[in-house]
């Protein structure tokens, strides 16, 4: 067997004696801006995008993931190595933990998660892994086909959500349908209810490794509308509330006894039109979607929809993710873009069919973007959607015009473009060979300076090609009420919801 150099040494503060922890008591709740799909109960239909963890945070455990001031923490994995070759990665499981129903966290529950994971970037990671062997309870190891620099990124990162752990006998006990109507895991806390399109409620698992979670409930309640979220949040309803824009943000800014927390995701949000594949499309024509980038004033968008505080980015990768690329910030001319429309044969402009986003960005980013396109002579019409309804839609490719696409996911360039650029991939209407080329030359080398060079050479083809319209970038307004101590945004590096939960607090009566 091969030999294993170790990489992360056990983190001495978790092997410490625990000390016996005060019961958790009171109850935390968020207004939630989306509906909360079935769906984001289970990780093994993790999107690539980061919307699930705010559930999977709670309810699951992961063999490593983000936690404050460490992007790779040992979880259920007190440990891992890698072999000299770098083909073989190994784990070793915490010894103790279980799930919420009793039954201890195995390799085979690992090896079983990985190979039912069927969300984002699933095709990649199940064809770089040749196998997943358990060699014990305790220990499994991923053999990979060829060494991989990015595997840890793709799999331990909330890039996708391979690394999240189920247990492989209720699920096979209960089925698909059954495991979602009533998950089960090995997180801080365990599901007690679920009304659909209502609320969720959870309750701490007081046998979480970690620690005892403070807090006893967790309440998720569903409030789309977002006048109605502040109301809650100032009557007291709710305790954090997501996802605030406008003049909305502004009265919130205002509210005595209200707290405005913004935090710094690595968001991007963009129009993706989808017909640019279609030679007989308006939108085939490069002039035009430069026609469109430039008709957006983002700066605008930024003053009347986030304060000022969005960090403007030039494309879908954000500036804060490895392998960025540094291109041009997408400008403001709509002179240009009328001259763009005439030399594309437009002088006139063109029906340029709908945009489609959900009842968050659509709204937020998607009206103003229209408002634009109107401006310079590409009609468009707005039309939005409940989040989960938009993100299958997207996926299974039956959304057509202009797409307010977004991501907060974690990772890096290869994990953002995988996910929208990369035949094969869910979110993909249509490639470049050449961006493909690119991608999967990447993927096998080893050599980061060369890495790098592969993903901004890729990441500016699609600059060049507009094949994405840059709206915004990174932000997240969210609002807290007075009863948190510790409410937990910020407390992971760029990650836009409260976690971890079992450090949340409330403040003593």
């Amino acid at each position: 067997m091969a030999r294993f150099v170790c990489l992360v040494a056990l983190v001495a503060s978790l092997l410490a004696p625990r000390v016996a922890a005060a019961a958790p008591e009171g109850q935390l709740t968020w207004g939630i801006h989306i509906t909360l799909a079935p769906t984001y109960f289970d990780p093994a239909e993790t999107p690539g995008l980061v919307t699930p963890f705010m559930i999977l945070y709670a309810l699951h455990d992961a063999l490593v993931k983000p936690m404050p001031g460490q992007p790779f923490a040992p979880s259920l994995a007190e440990s891992w190595t890698v072999s000299k070759d770098g083909l073989v990665y190994e784990f070793l499981l915490r010894k103790g933990v279980k799930f919420h129903n009793g039954e201890p966290v195995t390799s085979e529950d690992v090896k079983f998660s990985f190979e039912r994971y069927r969300g984002g970037a699933a095709t990649l990671l199940h064809g770089k892994v040749a196998r997943v062997e358990t060699p014990d309870a305790r220990r499994v190891r991923l053999v990979l086909k060829q060494p991989w620099a990015d595997f840890m990124t793709f799999y331990a990162s909330p890039a996708i959500g391979a690394a999240w752990i189920v247990p492989k006998a209720y699920v096979e006990k209960v089925g698909e349908d059954g495991f979602k109507r009533a998950p089960i895991g090995a997180g801080p806390y365990r599901f007690v209810s679920s009304k659909p399109g209502v609320e969720l409620t959870l309750e701490a698992n007081e046998q979480y490794w970690r620690k005892v979670p403070s807090v006893k409930t967790l309440v998720f309640r569903v409030i789309t509308d977002e006048s109605t979220r502040l109301a809650a949040l100032k009557r007291g309803e709710v305790d954090i509330a997501y996802s605030f824009t406008g003049p909305l943000a502004e009265e919130l800014k205002r509210t005595p006894g209200l707290t405005l927390a913004p935090v710094y995701p690595p968001f991007t949000a963009w129009l993706y039109p989808t017909e640019q594949f279609d030679p007989k499309s308006p939108w085939a024509d490069v002039r035009v979607r430069r026609a469109a980038s430039l008709s957006i004033d983002r700066q605008a968008i930024n003053q009347s929809q986030y304060l000022g505080l969005a960090r403007l980015q030039s494309g879908i990768v954000p500036e804060n993710q490895e392998y960025y690329w540094a291109g041009p910030k997408p400008g403001h001319d709509p002179k240009r873009s009328r001259q763009l429309l005439t030399e594309a044969g437009y002088p006139n402009g063109f029906d340029g069919g709908e945009v489609i986003g959900d009842t968050v960005y659509g709204a937020a980013l998607g009206e103003p973007a229209a408002n634009f396109l109107q401006a310079v002579g590409i009609r468009a019409r707005l039309r939005t959607m409940e989040r989960a309804a938009f993100t299958s839609g997207f996926g299974e490719r039956k959304l057509r015009g202009l797409l307010v696409a977004n991501s907060g996911a974690s990772g890096n360039a290869a994990t953002r473009l995988e996910t929208f650029a990369v035949t094969g991939s869910r979110f993909v209407y249509g490639t470049y060979a050449d961006v493909d080329g690119l991608f999967a030359e990447q993927v096998n080398e080893q050599n980061p300076r060369v890495r790098k060079q592969l993903l901004d050479r890729a990441q500016q083809i699609i600059d060049e090609r507009v094949v994405f319209i840059p709206v915004m970038g990174s932000i997240f307004i969210n609002g807290v009420g007075s009863r948190p101590e510790v409410h937990g945004l910020g407390l992971l590096s760029y990650y836009p919801y409260s976690a971890p939960y079992e450090d949340l607090k409330l403040k003593k009566k």
